[in-house]
């Protein structure tokens, strides 16, 4: 959690944002929500951040891509620990 994602738009808006791992899809990011923060999971939203193209004098190097996922939670629900 940034600060960017815990901006006033996606709280109020009860999205959290979760880094994921590459393979993994939208139901097995639901239930791994739902069964670690014991929520209900309204939607999720995944998109692949491409990884940067770093150099170091003559050298070039590229960071690895990720995955990031946005979680809104169904009306009523919050996870507590992660609001600071």
């Amino acid at each position: 959690m940034t600060e960017k994602t815990m901006g006033d738009d996606v709280v109020e808006s009860n999205v959290y944002v979760f880094e994921v791992g590459l393979n993994s899809n939208k139901p097995q990011i639901k239930t791994a929500v739902e069964e670690f923060f014991n929520v209900k999971v309204a939607s999720v939203k995944t998109l692949i951040v491409r990884g940067k193209i770093k150099r170091f004098g003559r050298y070039r190097g590229k960071c690895s891509n990720w995955k990031k996922a946005y979680v809104k939670l169904a009306d009523g629900q919050l996870i507590e620990s992660l609001r600071g």
